[in-house]
């Protein structure tokens, strides 16, 4: 399987832009661009939190990051919204 990927991810890098078949990707019209989101992309970070309530967000099992990012959004939100 590793080598088959890497053969494939090979071949893919050195395809020219002529070369991909672009038959069943759907067209991207003003609609779309009317409606996307953008994502901004995640950072990677070091924080110092109190070791009790890391505890208690490990303890809430799988996803426990993205429950802190979560409730830090809530937050700012919230703050946002008392300023206006």
């Amino acid at each position: 399987m590793k080598r088959k990927f890497f053969s494939d991810m090979e071949r893919l890098r050195n395809m020219k832009d002529d070369e991909i078949d672009l038959s069943e990707c759907p067209e991207l019209d003003d609609e779309f661009f009317r409606t996307a989101t953008v994502v901004k992309p995640e950072s990677k970070t070091t924080m110092l939190i109190d070791r009790d309530i890391l505890e208690w967000f490990r303890s809430q099992g799988e996803g426990y990051q993205e429950k802190i990012n979560h409730l830090l959004r809530n937050y700012i939100k919230t703050r946002q919204l008392k300023k206006a």
